[in-house]
């Protein structure tokens, strides 16, 4: 049995360790360091760790008390919801800047359709690989991912060279990929159902492919027909995008520190192009300017203005960056300097599924 075309480029990007991963970014002390973030030597329960913490045995879901054990100079850092949902949202506009077909799983993974997309890009592999380049360098932040033909497959290859890896099966390779592939390594198989399937003498996919729907239904109930499926490489759930952009932006963070205004004012020139490039990449206007400065210390302002008429062009909004720049002084050198909009024309729109054949 050979899939059949057309097939659909899925992309499955997932960050590496991101809540660690955000904490040692804004704590440069903490690089290079065992992190755990949530959770106490005392009390509570691990939400993410580093890699270095990994290295240890330390995983999200662990009590504090164990990952102390395991690594007794693990640091526990509080977690930041609104620092994740904040680098969340920046991750997602560089998706946006590919396709409109975006379906978070959470802060830290989407799914991406790339059938058809804003680069004209045959290559889902290069848009993957361009899109991690661009986390990392505008963000500093490190992402793997997966690219196949469907969600599941993406899914998995996804895990497959983390960290800050991808891995692309191409269709010709999708049936024995899925064959060779441990039932553990199946999205969705938990431990208590691998355990199942090894009893029953499935270990890999290749023996999963040997069970008929009704054998499948009757040990795993309703699930059965989802195994039978996924391990022929049949999975037909789209990409369900859930996205009402409220604001665009750009920000940049700088090498050095800057005291000077004057410096200040250049350094907002250049971002202020690059929005202006975003909102027409868009078709979007806004009414709601927000100037973004974190110090040195790592304190963060924001200071914002709305006007009554909806705006697009540098000409028109950076009078108003330059007004909120001198609106009072600065406590601080300044580290990261950001310009967004709000308070958008946007309208929602339905999404057209387009399924090709492209070169993977």
């Amino acid at each position: 049995m050979e899939l059949q075309p057309p097939f659909r480029k899925i992309i499955h990007v997932d960050m590496d360790a991101f809540y660690a991963s955000v904490e040692q970014l804004d704590n440069p002390d903490l690089r290079g360091k065992p992190v755990a973030v949530g959770g106490s030597e005392i009390r509570g329960v691990v939400s993410a760790a580093s890699y270095e913490a990994r290295k240890f045995g330390v995983r999200s879901a662990m009590s504090g008390v164990l990952a102390k054990q395991k690594c007794p100079q693990i640091i526990f850092v509080r977690p930041r919801f609104s620092r994740y949902k904040e680098i969340s949202s920046k991750i997602r506009e560089i998706f946006y800047d590919y396709t409109d077909l975006v379906e978070p799983l959470s802060l830290d993974e989407a799914y991406l359709d790339v059938t058809e997309n804003k680069k004209g890009n045959p290559s889902a592999s290069m848009i993957a690989s361009e899109i991690r380049e661009r986390i990392w360098t505008e963000l500093s932040l490190r992402a793997s991912a997966g690219i196949s033909i469907n969600k599941f497959i993406a899914k998995v290859a996804s895990d497959i060279n983390k960290p800050n890896g991808q891995k692309t099966i191409n269709p010709e390779e999708v049936l024995p990929f899925l064959e060779e592939l441990p039932v553990s390594k199946f999205y969705g198989v938990g431990k208590v159902t691998a355990a199942k399937m090894h009893n029953l003498g499935i270990f890999k996919g290749s023996d999963l492919k040997q069970k008929s729907i009704e054998e499948l239904a009757q040990l795993f109930g309703k699930s059965g027909a989802h195994y039978y499926h996924i391990v022929r490489g049949i999975h037909t759930s789209k990409v369900k995008p859930n996205r009402v952009r409220k604001s665009i932006a750009a920000e940049r963070t700088f090498n050095q520190n800057i005291s000077s205004e004057v410096f200040m004012i250049e350094r907002l020139e250049k971002i202020a192009i690059e929005l202006e490039r975003r909102m027409q990449k868009s078709n979007t206007q806004g009414k709601t300017i927000t100037l973004k400065i974190k110090y040195s210390d790592f304190t963060q302002q924001t200071r914002s203005k709305t006007v009554q008429h909806f705006m697009q062009s540098k000409a028109a909004f950076f009078p108003l960056v330059k007004e909120l720049l001198y609106q009072e002084k600065l406590s601080n050198s300044v580290r990261l300097l950001g310009i967004s909009f709000s308070n958008l024309d946007t309208e929602k729109k339905t999404p057209v599924f387009v399924q090709l054949k492209f070169d993977f």
